[in-house]
């Protein structure tokens, strides 16, 4: 047993860097500047931009933080600070394709933007939400079915996250059999969050839940811990599950 382990845990170590070209875009990220909790300037947004491009992405569909009581972001200032990064891009020479949505806090302020259909979506009207991390919302089963009523495609931000669900894995189930896209966070599987984390993320990837792959950076390290991401067996297993779209957005 103990060998076993041994032997796990070298071919985890040794394996090549996962080829990120297939994916060809990332739709979780925070690289606008200055408006929520990621990129602090245009250089740091460059420098990040940069790196995705080495990485072998085609485009990024970056997606700011909209929180009703923190980061009050709405169209005109994600879409204005992606016309600001866009042609500093353009000056840098930058070939990778930047696009703007968001990654709604399910709150009462999600429920009202999805009923006046206000919301900043990507792909085939495709919407990214996030939930908080301390309980269920009450209201997640009602805004799921208003996103769809309405012809949303809803997709949980980082679902592997979310601890409240970690002794009730069939929740999980549940909301990829009512149609919501699961969107894995890469950093999940290196326990970046936690060993718990990564524990549900493997799961996660073992039951073929997992729709998406994101990067959910916000700054260069992320994208250093990424480099060793790529090099663990369930990060390989997930690109080679088939299951992932990204590559359709």
């Amino acid at each position: 047993m103990l060998n076993w382990l041994k032997s796990l845990f070298h071919t985890a170590e040794t394996l090549e860097p996962a080829d990120l070209s297939g994916l060809k875009v990332d739709m979780h990220s925070h690289l606008i500047p200055a408006i929520d909790d990621g990129s602090n300037s245009l250089s740091d947004s460059l420098a990040m931009i940069q790196k995705f491009e080495v990485l072998g992405y085609q485009k990024l569909i970056t997606t700011p933080h909209v929180m009703s009581d923190f980061y009050k972001n709405d169209p005109e200032s994600i879409l204005g600070g992606l016309k600001k990064l866009d042609q500093f891009l353009q000056e840098n020479q930058v070939n990778v394709t930047v696009e703007a949505a968001a990654e709604y806090y399910l709150d009462e302020h999600l429920q009202e933007l999805v009923e006046k259909e206000e919301l900043l979506t990507f792909g085939d009207k495709h919407v990214l939400f996030e939930l908080p991390f301390i309980a269920e919302p009450p209201n997640l089963r009602q805004v799921i079915f208003e996103m769809q009523t309405r012809g949303y495609k809803p997709i949980l931000a980082h679902p592997e996250r979310y601890g409240f669900w970690y002794k009730d894995f069939d929740r999980y189930r549940e909301l990829h059999d009512q149609g919501v896209l699961l969107q894995l966070n890469m950093l999940s599987l290196i326990g970046h969050y936690s060993p718990q984390t990564q524990k549900v993320a493997e799961q996660l990837i073992d039951e073929q839940l997992i729709t998406f792959l994101g990067s959910d950076c916000h700054n260069s390290h992320h994208l250093e811990l990424i480099e060793q991401a790529r090099r663990t067996p369930y990060f390989h297993k997930l690109l080679g599950s088939g299951k992932l779209k990204n590559s359709w957005l």
